[in-house]
Order: structure tokens, then C-alpha cells, then sequence
């Protein structure tokens, strides 16, 4: 079974295309030209082991709303179409990822239901020019359009740099988790209502 999706999303105000593979290696090619988000994006590749390209272009010169919403918009409908009926999926996932003085807690439910719970105490510096406030809008519009619960805790951290670096570090960890497959599972959904895809 092939965990992939290509999607495309063109607006008058973004222009994106996004490619994954759930069961790749961590292979990335990101260009959205803010560096800190590239930066941000490339730790769910690497550490949730997912090929993924990203191409985002957009109006960035009213700022990084739209670029960063849109982006997050179209991971999270590539996520849904490759996890499909999540047949055979463990479905939860949990990790503790530490980074210096940082350590965060997420717990990622692939229930088909996009909700997110975000407790995060970043602020503007260290984060080049990605405004801190998009970091956690991204993790809820993500969360909601990829069709998972997502609760992530910042349990200690100063630096903003490392609290978001490893927040995405531990999204990624978690992911792998919930998506790996469980071989007692076989082919069968992990839900009383046998789907998590309606």
C-alpha cells in the first residue's frame, strides 16, 4: 500500500504544491523563502522519517499569514488523502523531545477529527522573521486540515529558537508513532465506529 500525495493549491494570494511519502526516509526539498520556516518544516521530514516536497510562493509582502496558513492547509489535505483509511495504524502517538534548556510533550490522536490544543509560551526573538504567533497557527490549521488531535505542552524552555525546534521535532516523532502500523492490527481500523475517515 502506497502512503503518498501530491497536492496543489493556487489562490490569488499562495501558490503551493506539496509531495509525501509516509513510509519515506526523511528526504526533504523545502522552498517557502522564510528560512526559519524551511527550518521548522524540514525537523517533520527528518524525524517523522516522511519524503516530503514543498514549493510555497506567495504575497509575502503583507507578511507570512497566508504563506504559513496555506502551507499548513495543504500539508494537512496530503496528510489526510495519504493516510486514507488509516487501516492498520497504532492511531496514537506520544513523545517527550528535548533540546537544550527546551522539552516538549506532544500526544497526536489520528482520529479523523482535526482539534488541537496548543500551550506554548513563545515570543518574537530567535525565530528569524516568522512571527511566533504563525508557528502555533500553523500547528492548529495543520492539526485540522490533516484530520488528527493534537495536544502539544512546552513543559520547560527560554529559548524560542529551541522551543519551536523541538515542538516540531516531537509533532514529527509523534506522527511516526500514530501512523506506524501495529501487526496485530492486520488490515482492521482502530475505532469502535470502524472508520476514521467519515
Amino acid at each position: 500500500m502506497s502512503r503518498t500525495s501530491e497536492t496543489t493549491r493556487k489562490t490569488a494570494e499562495t501558490d503551493i504544491s506539496i509531495k509525501i511519502n509516509l513510509d519515506g526516509s526523511g528526504d526533504y526539498k523545502i522552498e517557502t523563502g522564510n528560512g526559519m520556516f524551511d527550518h521548522l518544516l524540514a525537523q517533520i521530514s527528518r524525524h517523522g522519517l516522511i519524503d516530503l516536497e514543498i514549493s510555497a510562493t506567495g504575497d509575502t509582502h503583507v507578511g507570512w499569514h497566508h504563506l504559513v496558513e496555506d502551507t499548513a492547509i495543504v500539508l494537512g489535505k496530503c496528510f489526510r488523502e495519504a493516510v486514507g483509511e488509516g487501516r492498520g495504524i497504532v492511531r496514537m502517538g506520544h513523545t517527550f523531545v528535548p533540546l537544550d534548556e527546551a522539552l516538549v510533550l506532544t500526544v497526536i490522536d489520528y482520529s479523523g477529527r482535526g482539534y488541537s490544543i496548543i500551550d506554548s509560551p513563545l515570543t518574537e526573538s530567535d525565530l528569524g522573521d516568522l512571527p511566533s504567533d504563525l508557528i502555533r497557527h500553523f500547528m492548529e490549521t495543520f492539526a485540522r486540515e490533516g484530520g488528527f488531535n493534537l495536544h502539544l505542552t512546552v513543559m520547560a524552555g527560554m529559548n524560542n529558537h529551541h522551543i519551536a525546534e523541538a515542538s516540531f521535532k516531537s509533532i514529527a516523532r509523534s506522527l511516526k508513532a500514530a501512523l506506524s502500523f501495529d501487526p496485530r492490527q492486520g488490515e482492521s481500523i482502530s475505532s469502535t465506529k470502524g472508520t476514521i475517515s467519515s
